[in-house]
């Protein structure tokens, strides 16, 4: 009856070879072969940038240098159709490589460290990671934003479930499914950075900063934007936005003021970038509503730091009552501006579809191993 029994299974996957060659093929052709070229001529324009920076003296020389490389960087996310593959690709390269690319053509940001090796230069250029430096005061207190190896695996499970629920959305309150996409962006972004972070740990060998420091416990819109969402972006605006602003702009407002005006114009930039990041996930003519958003908390945080500098430190809200009001500022302007240009362009539907072909994949993978395993026991079976 066993012989039988696996002789049943042989006759409907006999070819379970051919078809792992073919689950193979099909996902190598198409977006998963352009994602490869699209990432080869970039490490090979960064390993060109890494070179060009020990020839060229920092300032103009070195911008002449870089500049048809951050022109490649807006062009290649084009090159990809894929929710997940041009989104991630746009905002490693587009945006975070440009920035520290134009931060090392003066020499700062994370790439100037003079003894810094190719691979390093690499990950760090392309990756949304910056080095710690080891013993000191920063690294110290970074060790302990570390998050365990069960922080993450609950946040997949979150996710996962997330995605369970979908199946179950023509029953679910829009504005429930808009606070479902906004913990899924959160999650999505965190396993992504994370799995980044890991790889580039064990390919160099280095300790990373934290990305993301538990957002939904912010207790005001400066905790939010400034030291709890997306760190990479707030490390990267810092130095090439609201310092330079903040130095210009205390010349004219006073220090004091500086800071509202440097505020804004860090807004407005972040604005800008997350326009270009929507037009490469839908090619559609942008309708601005993703700028209204950055700018309304823009001028949201503006109001908050003057309140703060007028109350100067005599009173403040429970921290419960400021976690509230930032949480609930952030979902209800998200699902205002933010999302809308998402779901006109389809995007949860392409990312859920893209989703579901992964997981088919990976079913494919482990149905022709499988397969293999069942020929194999077939074989030595008929043998004996």
């Amino acid at each position: 009856m066993e012989r039988i029994h696996v002789l049943s299974l042989l006759t409907t996957e006999i070819k379970s070879s051919r078809e792992r060659e073919n689950v193979i093929r099909y996902w190598m052709e198409g977006e998963i072969n352009s994602f490869l070229k699209v990432w080869l001529s970039a490490y090979i324009s960064l390993s060109y940038c890494y070179f060009a920076g020990k020839l060229f003296p920092k300032g103009a020389a070195r911008v002449a240098a870089f500049l048809p490389v951050v022109c490649l960087f807006l062009l290649l996310p084009l090159q990809l159709h894929s929710v997940h593959l041009s989104g991630t690709t746009a905002f490693f390269l587009s945006w975070l490589s440009t920035f520290k690319l134009l931060m090392f053509a003066f020499d700062q940001g994370p790439l100037s460290i003079p003894s810094i090796s190719l691979p390093k230069f690499l990950a760090v250029a392309s990756l949304p990671i910056k080095l710690q430096q080891p013993n000191t005061p920063q690294s110290k207190t970074l060790e302990k934003g570390h998050k365990s190896i069960f922080n993450y695996a609950a946040k997949a499970l979150v996710f996962a479930t997330i995605l369970k629920i979908y199946d179950y959305e023509q029953n679910i309150h829009p504005a429930f499914i808009v606070v479902l996409y906004g913990f899924h962006i959160y999650l999505c972004l965190e396993i992504i950075l994370a799995v980044a972070a890991a790889a580039a740990r064990s390919l160099i060998g280095a300790e990373l900063e934290p990305q993301f420091n538990e957002p939904y416990l912010s207790t005001s819109l400066q905790d939010f934007w400034s030291r709890r969402w997306n760190l990479m972006v707030t490390r990267t605006l810092r130095p090439t936005v609201y310092l330079p602003t903040l130095h210009w702009s205390s010349r004219v407002v006073g220090r004091k003021w500086a800071p509202l005006p440097a505020v804004m114009a860090t807004f407005i930039m972040s604005a800008m970038m997350h326009e270009l990041i929507f037009y490469y996930l839908g090619r559609v003519k942008p309708t601005w509503e993703i700028t209204w958003f950055f700018l309304l908390h823009g001028a949201f945080l503006v109001a908050e730091i003057v309140v703060k500098k007028a109350v100067n430190g005599r009173w403040r809200l429970p921290s419960a009552v400021g976690t509230i009001l930032t949480v609930g500022l952030v979902f209800s302007t998200g699902y205002w501006l933010f999302f809308p240009p998402l779901l006109r362009c389809k995007a949860d539907e392409r990312a859920l579809a893209e989703i579901a072909a992964v997981v088919d994949f990976v079913k494919d993978v482990i149905r022709t191993l499988n397969s293999s395993v069942n020929f194999q026991r077939f074989s030595l079976f008929s043998s004996s």
